[in-house]
C-alpha cells in the first residue's frame, strides 16, 4: 500500500470526522509530506488524551496507540513538548463528548 502524505491523511480524517458531525480543528499545521500527526481528544469535561501513530511490531501495520490521557492541560503540555522537538508535527484536536474519534475504523492507520 501506498503510504499518504500527512497533508492527505490530515484532510481525509477531517472528512470523516466530520461526517459523524464530530468537530475537529488543526491546531498546528505540520509538514505536508511527512509530519507526523497526533490527535488530541478532548472530551469536554476537562480530560483528554493523545494519539500517535507507530507500528505493529509483530505484523509491521500502522497502528494508533494513546500517547498521553489525564487532565487536558497535562495533555497540552506533553503535545507542547512533542512539538519543541518536532516542528514538523500536525495536532489535530477532535471534541466530542462521548469519546469518539474513529482512530479505530479501518483506513485511518494508513
Amino acid at each position: 500500500m501506498t503510504r499518504l502524505t500527512a497533508d492527505f491523511w490530515v484532510h481525509a480524517y477531517i472528512a470523516r470526522l466530520r461526517a459523524y458531525d464530530i468537530p475537529v480543528y488543526v491546531t498546528a499545521h505540520g509538514d505536508d509530506t511527512s509530519g507526523a500527526v497526533l490527535v488530541k481528544l478532548n472530551t469536554l469535561d476537562g480530560q483528554a488524551a493523545a494519539y500517535q501513530r507507530s507500528f505493529d511490531l509483530m505484523s509491521g501495520a500502522r497502528k494508533w496507540d494513546e500517547l498521553a490521557r489525564g487532565p487536558e492541560a497535562d495533555i497540552d503540555a506533553a503535545i507542547a513538548r512533542q512539538r519543541s522537538f518536532d516542528p514538523d508535527l500536525w495536532v489535530i484536536e477532535v471534541e466530542d463528548r462521548a469519546g469518539r474519534h474513529l482512530l479505530d475504523q479501518p483506513g485511518l492507520a494508513d
